[in-house]
């Protein structure tokens, strides 16, 4: 069955853990496949959705043991506007700056880059969620 506008193409739960990024990344490009993206914007998704899955795993359970990580939720979903939108929530401590990070800071601006345009917002349950949105 082809998938239509707003249909939820993914909606899965992974743990908060480095190993499951590339879990994560691999899930969204073959959905984006799925719905036609070339080999550009396959790359570009790939890359920002390990990004917004990388800064979950880092940040959002930072007060917890790594055994003690919560979950990530990402759904995917072909949006009325002809854009791939993927929802990577978290359900941590939410936006906290970090001051002891040794990252640069650089992947809110590789997100943006690789985007058509992305948002992130608190949720009001808790946590973060980023939304990327790629023109396919």
């Amino acid at each position: 069955m082809a998938l239509t506008n707003q249909d939820v193409a993914l909606d899965v739960r992974y743990r908060a853990h480095s190993s499951q990024v590339a879990v994560i990344r691999q899930a969204v490009g073959d959905i984006a496949s799925e719905f036609g993206a070339g080999e550009d914007v396959l790359l570009q998704i790939k890359l920002a959705v390990s990004e917004a899955a990388t800064n979950a795993v880092v940040h959002a359970y930072r007060d917890r043991a790594t055994e003690e990580a919560g979950d990530l939720r990402v759904v995917v979903r072909l949006s009325f506007d002809g854009l791939l939108a993927v929802h990577v929530q978290d359900f941590g401590i939410g936006l906290i700056p970090r001051t002891d990070s040794l990252g640069m800071g650089l992947g809110l601006c590789l997100m943006a880059h690789e985007t058509e345009c992305f948002e992130i917002r608190k949720r009001p349950t808790g946590g973060t969620e980023v939304i990327l949105r790629f023109r396919l």
